[in-house]
């Protein structure tokens, strides 16, 4: 039997149960898949439904706005202004010179100024107000410009004689009365700070018991105001 044995394994026996083995082995191994669980096989499928596809998002065309060039604007000629022709004023300036106050008369004042107390008049025989100062003096004594002004009038007054009024700066007047017939000045002249208007008269009827003397007035915007406050303000 030993002997058998040897011959097979030493002859061409042995290759033929060396095929037989793998022979065998391959159709047991053929078996033993196909008797394991289908399914093993198969991978997993999940519970959940596959979700729907996305919609498809309309496409939305970019918008590209056109800007138009600007076209270089054209250079224009400076406007040329009109002339204008503005007329010269000949008049020469004259620097203003400060207010120089003179008194128009030296002398005694006879009647002082009152408007808030009655006076006693010797000629007409009453009381009455006072708006200016009497100051006496010679017939004949020259009278000053108080201030530099014009000549706003030059009148015979029926109660005060012969009257010059003259017109200054400031809204002031001054008043010269009971001076003789004819004063050295003129309406409308000019006149300087002591100069010379006129003379003590004795044409002012309503004081002709005073004898020659000038009665001095003044008002500052048409209201009467001291002749003493206008000399030595």
């Amino acid at each position: 039997m030993a002997n058998k044995v040897r011959s097979l394994l030493g002859g061409p026996g042995f290759y033929a149960v060396l095929a037989l083995c793998i022979v065998a082995a391959g159709v047991g191994g053929y078996f033993l898949l196909l008797r394991e669980d289908p399914q093993a096989a198969v991978p997993a499928v999940p519970d959940t439904e596959a979700s729907a596809p996305a919609e498809d998002l309309p496409e939305h065309e970019p918008v590209v706005e056109t800007v138009p060039l600007e076209e270089p604007e054209e250079e224009s000629e400076p406007a040329v202004m009109p002339e204008v022709t503005v007329p010269l004023d000949d008049t020469p300036v004259v620097a203003e010179e400060p207010q120089v106050v003179v008194s128009p008369l030296q002398g005694e004042v006879v009647a002082a100024f009152s408007v808030d107390q009655l006076q006693y008049n010797e000629t007409l025989d009453d009381w009455r107000t006072h708006d200016g100062v009497d100051i006496a003096a010679a017939e004949g004594d020259a009278v000053l410009a108080a201030c530099a002004g014009t000549v706003a009038s030059v009148s015979d007054d029926p109660l005060m004689g012969t009257t010059v009024v003259l017109r200054h700066s400031d809204g002031y007047e001054t008043t010269y009365a009971n001076l003789q017939a004819e004063p050295a000045v003129e309406t409308g002249d000019t006149v300087t700070a002591g100069q010379a208007i006129g003379a003590v008269g004795t044409t002012a009827v309503a004081e002709s018991a005073r004898g020659a003397h000038l009665h001095f007035s003044v008002t500052k915007d048409g209201e009467t105001v001291d002749p003493d406050t206008f000399l030595n303000g």
